[in-house]
């Protein structure tokens, strides 16, 4: 097989999303030779900006924020300050057709219900109190001991069933007691009686966030033109295929490269000093050769992920909302959340007009994957005349994009997968460091997926010995944590301290009976 033209090896990167090319541009930035290998022709992973006819779409909604110094210096080395936008935050929860405030506020909820619902929600939090549920180790049982069993079916059950594709029952509580951190109706009740006491006990969200002009994309399409004018390689609709071991290291990977068409067109071997990888860690491990011990491989097949769908329509510019998005709570609907790109960035949509996402979490090859899209347009405008969010004679025209491996699921058990595929890419291939959401099978934001290819960087570079599997272990929610003033760069304290005190949220974990090996 042929190699690509090197004369060195060079740190391989695979995965061109924020992890990925952070990696590549902090080691182009340090004088190392990198090549970037991306399977797909798009840069930026989920962060990308798709563009269908002069509209662009934030796949998924994208929140420029951060409390890591080092991250917030990056995005602005990369694009200018002329380059971002300053956006209002602003999201809502509809459930039977009226909008509540996001994060919910339980006084607020209760005055929208009116006065004879809101007394059957106090009733059932009251007897949640007397009577609370036997099993709180799920996340229904948690949420119904806190709120009540009325308020957690309006406001908590449907939306995440939506997003898991998973009953509320099989939800280990790990995640509701990370997320909805000290809250409850009688605390939130007690806060609103008596204003300005024990106010740190229920934070709240920041108030506008920075954006790019053309969407999150650009950051990462920025950041490829700059890994290539300081001498890196981004190739791209290129996929690692395997990954070659001799004697605890990776010292090759095989490539296959694909044309517009998705047909393959040639495949290469590239010799790899270091790897830095953000592919899904099951094919990372899958893709090992000599291949992974059988125990090993188990634990990969165990991991899987969930898939994406967006929905785009185009509306008169009067039927959009002021919200970024708004969660649909809503049962009658599969819609788990609607986007207005136009509340995004102007840049993303048509004067006079805008454009809504309809999100949908789906398992791909389920009903939603595999319809059409003319089907899945009509589908999205009938749920938004639905929801009586827009009327379906409004919808002028559709779009839909797939996306494939968007959020690793996070089944009881799986962290103990992690943990022994961790081990053995230890000992087994000392070279290769897993980074990223993907990567590592973590809650990752894109912030935390950025440091953890900081800290991989100075591991490489400077022997840091940093633990970047630390990052994202903090229970706060990221746009509620405070964290102290340390980073990556220039800081007096270990930059992997960022990841100790953190900025993550943790993810729902469900039962599931332990994968036994053939």
């Amino acid at each position: 097989m042929p190699e690509f033209p090197s004369d060195h090896s060079d740190v391989v990167v695979i995965g061109a999303g924020p992890a990925g090319l952070t990696a590549a541009h902090e080691l182009t930035r340090r004088g190392l030779p990198v090549t970037v290998l991306e399977a797909d022709d798009v840069v930026g992973g989920i962060s990308r900006t798709v563009e269908r006819e002069g509209w662009r779409f934030d796949i998924g909604g994208h929140r420029f924020f951060t409390k890591v110094p080092a991250v917030e210096a990056w995005w602005h080395a990369v694009l200018t300050d002329d380059e971002f936008l300053s956006r209002p935050r602003m999201s809502r929860i509809l459930y039977a057709g009226t909008l509540f405030d996001y994060p919910l506020k339980p006084m607020n909820a209760l005055r929208s219900l009116g006065v004879v619902e809101a007394v059957r929600c106090v009733a059932s939090y009251v007897q949640a109190q007397v009577r609370p549920p036997a099993d709180q180790s799920h996340f229904e049982g948690w949420v119904s001991a806190r709120f009540g069993r009325r308020l957690y079916e309006m406001f908590f059950k449907t939306y995440t069933e939506k997003v898991w594709g998973m009953p509320a029952t099989e939800i280990q509580a790990d995640w509701a007691a990370q997320r909805i951190k000290d809250l409850s109706l009688g605390t939130a009740i007690l806060h609103a009686l008596r204003p300005g006491r024990h106010t740190t006990t229920v934070t709240t969200l920041i108030e506008e966030f920075q954006y790019p002009k053309t969407g999150p994309g650009l950051m990462w399409e920025r950041a490829t033109e700059q890994v290539r004018a300081a001498g890196g390689v981004v190739r791209m609709r290129t996929a690692v295929t395997a990954l070659h071991r001799e004697d605890g290291r990776v010292t090759a990977v095989t490539t296959q490269t694909t044309d517009d068409t998705g047909q393959p067109t040639a495949g290469h071997r590239l010799p790899a000093a270091e790897v830095i990888s953000s592919m899904p860690l099951p094919e990372l491990v899958l893709a090992m050769d000599p291949p992974a011990p059988e125990h090993v491989q188990v634990a990969a097949r165990a991991l899987s992920h969930r898939d994406f769908l967006t929905v785009a329509l185009v509306v008169p510019e009067s039927a959009g909302f002021p919200d970024n998005w708004i969660y649909v709570h809503s049962p009658e609907a599969r819609v788990g959340r609607v986007q207005n790109f136009g509340s995004w960035s102007p840049y993303l949509v048509k004067d006079g007009r805008t454009c809504l996402g309809l999100e949908y979490f789906v398992d791909e090859g389920d009903d939603l994957w595999e319809s059409p899209d003319d089907d899945l347009i009509v589908l999205a405008t009938k749920e938004l005349d639905l929801l009586g969010l827009v009327q379906a004679g409004s919808v002028e025209r559709g779009y839909v994009v797939r996306m494939p491996k968007a959020y690793p699921v996070y089944d009881k058990g799986y962290d103990r997968q992690v943990d022994l595929i961790r081990a053995w890419l230890a000992e087994a291939a000392v070279n290769v460091h897993p980074v990223g959401r993907n990567g590592m099978h973590r809650y990752n934001n894109a912030d935390h997926s950025m440091v953890t290819a900081m800290l991989t960087v100075e591991n490489i570079v400077d022997d840091a010995q940093h633990d970047v599997w630390s990052v994202n272990v903090e229970e706060d929610y990221h746009e509620q944590a405070a964290v102290p003033d340390v980073g990556p760069s220039g800081s007096d304290r270990p930059a992997a301290t960022v990841a100790a005190v953190g900025t993550g949220r943790s993810a729902p974990v469900r039962p599931r009976q332990p994968v036994q090996a053939a």
